[in-house]
């Protein structure tokens, strides 16, 4: 099984919008990548972002506890 993020050229098919703004700050040099991955794709850094984020919460391996020290 693959955990690479893949991301297809943009179709034009609209969807309701149900976003919200919100404001985040981040390091220039993933602002640049994903500026890069944007023109490459025809699709907006904030829906980049919005996929990533997504497959973020969708792979996340949430553990409650700290490791026990031997």
């Amino acid at each position: 099984m693959t955990k690479d993020f893949i991301v297809r050229p943009k179709h034009t098919d609209r969807k309701e919008d149900k976003s919200v703004t919100m404001t985040i700050r981040l390091e220039r040099e993933l602002q640049e990548e994903y500026d890069k991955l944007s023109a490459r794709s025809g699709r907006s850094r904030n829906e980049l972002m919005c996929m990533a984020l997504k497959y973020a919460l969708d792979n996340l391996k949430f553990v409650d506890k700290e490791p026990t020290d031997k």
